[in-house]
């Protein structure tokens, strides 16, 4: 965890259309907060090759990585920059060996903390946390704040806040997570103008 404010990260919409993604996708892409991106998996691999290849050109020249959902198998083939691993259950390592040491490869977490440090341990570039408790405090099925404080204080690898995340939340980790994915049904919306209340949110 370093001293600087989290990042955003964006998680497009599931089941979205490529050519309707395109003029929010833009916009948030414009405001120069996005630092990164990733797709769902999609319905079937021609769906997703056809999301990846709409959105990758705008992705790229705005210097944004873009990672699929759970198909590491298109990374190299697509040029895309990573794999985020959220219910494929394959090793790590066997997926390194296949996209390389350049590619991103980030894991779906979840609330506790075993899961969390396996995957950080198994050479993870990042994790995801979350569902986040809506008032911190740890519950059935969510993440609490002291998880992230604990994380950060402990762990090298990049933590990312995923699921609930609202303005208020993102306040409240801006001290201990890495990254943040605003809540999708917030973002993408108005994405200039809600990213630009998460910068507020998080500076």
């Amino acid at each position: 965890m370093t001293d600087a404010p989290p990042r955003l990260y964006l998680v497009a919409p599931e089941g979205a259309d490529p050519e309707a993604l395109m003029a929010p996708l833009e916009a948030a892409l414009a405001t120069g907060l996005v630092a990164c991106l990733r797709l769902p998996a999609g319905a079937d691999e021609a769906a997703c090759r056809a999301m990846v290849n709409r959105v990758m050109p705008s992705c790229h020249s705005a210097d944004v990585p873009l990672v699929v959902t759970d198909r590491p198998g298109l990374v190299a083939p697509l040029g895309l920059d990573g794999v985020h691993l959220e219910m494929l259950d394959e090793s790590i390592k066997k997926i390194r060996e296949a996209i390389g040491s350049d590619a991103i490869i980030g894991a779906t977490g979840g609330t506790g903390r075993h899961r969390a440090m396996t995957l950080a341990e198994a050479g993870a570039d990042y994790v995801t946390l979350g569902p986040i408790s809506p008032d911190g405090s740890a519950a059935e099925g969510l993440a609490g704040d002291d998880l992230f404080s604990w994380w950060a204080e402990m762990i090298e690898t990049p933590v990312v806040a995923e699921g609930n995340v609202d303005l208020a939340t993102a306040a409240r980790l801006k001290e201990t997570a890495d990254f943040l994915v605003p809540d999708p049904a917030l973002v993408w919306s108005d994405p200039a103008t809600m990213l630009v209340k998460f910068a507020k949110a998080i500076a």
